[in-house]
C-alpha cells in the first residue's frame, strides 16, 4: 500500500510540475497578446483621428473656401489658450 501512495505522490507531483509550467507559458503568451492588443487599439485610434481630422479638413476647406485645415488651425493655438 505504502508503494502505491508513493507512486501516486510522484505521479502527482509530476503533473504540478507540467501544469506550473503550462501555467507560466499561457500568462507569457496573455502578456504578448495583451501588448499586441494594446498596440492595435493605438493604431485604430491613430487611423480613426486621422479619418475624423480629413472629414473636418474636407469640410473645413469647403466652407472656409481654402482656409487653414483644422490640424492647422491647432497647431497656432498656444498651451496657454488651449
Amino acid at each position: 500500500m505504502r508503494d502505491e501512495v508513493q507512486a501516486r505522490l510522484e505521479l502527482l507531483r509530476k503533473e504540478w510540475e507540467t501544469g506550473t509550467t503550462r501555467l507560466r507559458e499561457l500568462e507569457r503568451q496573455q502578456a504578448q497578446l495583451s501588448e499586441t492588443m494594446l498596440r492595435i487599439s493605438g493604431a485604430i485610434q491613430v487611423l480613426e483621428e486621422l479619418l475624423g481630422e480629413g472629414a473636418d479638413s474636407s469640410a473645413g476647406e469647403r466652407q472656409d473656401d481654402g482656409a487653414a485645415s483644422t490640424a492647422e488651425k491647432r497647431k497656432e493655438v498656444s498651451p496657454a489658450d488651449a
